[in-house]
């Protein structure tokens, strides 16, 4: 390997998120000290994973299925639909195991900052699924962001009309948060969304 393939392998890791050019340097440099036991089951794995993952046509998951393990599965509940950002926030939620029902993703949120609008995410789609009569909830699971709560105003609003109930997740105190660490947004929404023992 020459120097300028290092380099290479260096910026494109370092397009990874939560991995500056020093992380990814710092990861290059493991990999090639470990070429046997961990770059070339890495390589392998990539290659898997890039031939067989594709999104699911139904719920925009990613899965090496189609349409993906959740939307065949006979145990959920297709009556509620969760409406997710991006896939990571499909899989976070699936990690817990709470929730039962189907899911849709967006691919994004609506920013006009960022020039992000209607006819950029899958909100057409959304009210494609509703307007076939088979979901009782839409369950909004967008970020506690400016951007997410104008993007659940916004599917809210275009679903007006539907017989379906419109929720959203809650917001505030984590389990096991202290009140001395929390920002004063989730303070302000735990209180306000307080309710009675």
């Amino acid at each position: 390997m020459t120097v300028s393939e290092i380099d290479s392998l260096v910026y494109l890791m370092s397009k990874l998120p939560a991995l500056g050019p020093r992380s990814a340097r710092r990861a290059v440099l493991y990999l090639l000290k470990k070429k046997d036991s961990t770059m070339a089951p890495l390589i392998t794995a990539l290659q898997e994973v890039y031939t067989a993952v594709q999104p699911c046509p139904i719920c925009g998951n990613m899965d090496t299925q189609s349409p993906c393990h959740i939307c065949l599965d006979k145990k959920r509940d297709k009556s509620i639909l969760c409406v997710v950002q991006d896939v990571s926030d499909l899989w976070a939620l699936e990690r817990s195991q709470a929730f039962k029902g189907v899911y849709h993703v967006l691919g994004g949120v609506l920013s006009a900052l960022d020039g992000v609008g209607p006819e950029d995410l899958k909100i057409n789609s959304l009210i494609e699924k509703v307007h076939a009569g088979d979901v009782n909830e839409v369950l909004l699971a967008l970020p506690a962001t400016v951007d997410g709560q104008t993007t659940a105003h916004y599917i809210a609003e275009s679903l007006d009309g539907f017989p379906i109930k419109i929720s959203r997740l809650s917001h505030g105190i984590p389990i096991g948060g202290e009140l001395d660490y929390l920002d004063d947004g989730t303070l302000q929404t735990a209180i306000k969304t307080r309710r009675s023992l």
